[in-house]
């Protein structure tokens, strides 16, 4: 028997992420799933859903629900983190504080990222450090923004066994093939960067790169949305397609202006979507009525989804499907990443996987133990990075000026120093002010004050 642990478990993102452990629990060999959550009322409403999944699904699979960290944690085997310290309100402030100071509101990519961090990775600490005591073979798997931050956090402590993983990069291999009319596994997609600050470097189908085709083909471009933001001169003029989360780099004006003139981040409109479904959610029976609560969280999990970039992009949400068409996707989702991973680890069959992991040689000019975002090779011995070797200046130059900010914020909360804070967010591109970053601390530090306590 397997046991994973998720913490974090009364996120609104558990339900997928149970449905997607119920398609690959078998080639996992996982039997058991706790749920952990902070908050008991929420976790009660999204544990009822999680087991309706299961139920459904046919799967012999165990659920646990927990408040109990000790108990969540004890014999785990592998560890999912994904935790929003300060809840969904903390991430508008984040990100107002940040455009009150004329500088981008994105929870992952900037300073509202900082202060998602620097709230995080104390406690994810304490949960590594309690876990090496109650499941020390464990493998920790941090879904928790911004990923690749938090990852070198927990790596720079010693924690060896921590993955760090984001979604994006198979998301988009999906809609590549899509746009491209093949199978996914038809395709092998090579990344390499930083968490949020990738490119695609190769893409490889019938045993021919065709980056430098689709790259420049207009009508492939148009078809996938997380190329189609960017203007196709740069695109054409970049020798890689570049992760979407780089429009906030290469198009920083245009995405302040349309977060600005919107009147509302990102953070704001999932904060209230989430709050009406937590709040329908919790008057009905959902055990009595499992279809009619399942529709209900499909339709703003689908809201949530239409919406994604919609503002910073003035792109507009997608259209929902009809409410009676609604349907769990049966597919692995954002869990998938995770899920393969441990298939390798179980059945030594390989595996091809974007992960952030230490550097180790991957992308020259970057050291050994920096943590990246790029194509990993899993097998029973775990990950192993791609060979990139040398990388166009201008993108390195950027990886080093995002991984200098990375090391100072983690050196800034290990020190629980304001002088190091304001030095990580001076050196950070979308920032690059003394002044401005002197102000974000300063208003990071009065909104969190309970929860950061005094920094010197």
């Amino acid at each position: 028997m397997k046991q994973l642990t998720l913490i974090g478990g009364g996120g609104v993102r558990a339900v997928l992420f149970t449905k997607s452990l119920t398609l690959k629990a078998s080639q996992a060999g996982i039997t058991r799933l706790v749920l952990h959550d902070t908050d008991e009322q929420q976790l009660g409403i999204i544990g009822k859903l999680c087991r309706i999944v299961i139920e459904q699904s046919g799967v012999d699979l165990q659920l646990v629900m927990t408040t109990d960290i000790r108990e969540a944690l004890t014999g785990a085997d592998y560890i999912v983190t994904t935790i929003r310290v300060g809840k969904e309100v903390s991430r508008y402030t984040d990100e107002q504080i940040a455009l009150d100071c004329g500088v981008i509101g994105q929870e992952t990519t900037g300073p509202a990222g900082f202060s998602m961090a620097i709230r995080t990775i104390p406690v994810l600490m304490d949960y590594c450090k309690l876990a090496s005591e109650l499941a020390p073979q464990a493998w920790i798997f941090n879904f928790s923004n911004p990923s690749g931050l938090v990852t070198q956090a927990l790596r720079s402590a010693g924690y060896d066994r921590v993955v760090g993983i984001c979604d994006t990069p198979s998301h988009t291999k999906l809609r590549m093939a899509e746009a491209m009319g093949v199978q996914p596994e038809e395709l092998d997609v090579e990344f390499f960067g930083l968490n949020h600050l990738s490119w695609i470097s190769k893409v490889s189908y019938k045993g021919e790169d065709v980056l430098a085709q689709l790259k420049n083909d207009s009508a492939f471009v148009a078809r996938v949305d997380e190329f189609k933001m960017f203007d196709p001169a740069l695109l054409q003029s970049l020798p890689f397609l570049p992760n979407e989360y780089l429009y906030y780099y290469y198009h920083r004006e245009q995405a302040l202006g349309n977060i600005v003139k919107s009147g509302m981040t990102r953070g704001q409109m999932i904060a209230e979507n989430n709050k009406a479904m937590l709040a329908e959610l919790a008057k009905m029976d959902i055990e009595g009525e499992p279809q009619r609560a399942l529709q209900t969280y499909l339709y703003y999990t689908q809201k949530r989804e239409a919406s994604y970039m919609a503002i910073e992009t003035a792109s507009g949400a997608k259209p929902l499907p009809p409410a009676e068409q609604l349907e769990l996707p049966n597919s692995l989702g954002y869990a998938g990443v995770m899920l393969d991973f441990v298939a390798s680890l179980q059945t030594g069959e390989r595996s091809d996987i974007v992960l952030n992991v230490p550097n180790k040689g991957s992308i020259s000019g970057l050291a050994d133990d920096d943590v990246v975002e790029v194509s990993c090779t899993i097998t029973r011995d775990g990950a192993q990075p791609v060979h990139i070797g040398e990388v166009p200046e201008n993108m390195l130059l950027l990886m080093k000026s995002v991984k200098r900010f990375e090391r100072l914020t983690v050196e800034a909360v290990q020190q629980q120093s304001k002088e190091l804070a304001i030095e990580a967010l001076m050196v950070h591109p979308l920032v690059g002010s003394y002044s401005i970053a002197k102000r974000l601390v300063q208003s990071y530090m009065t909104s969190y004050k309970d929860m950061l306590g005094a920094w010197k």
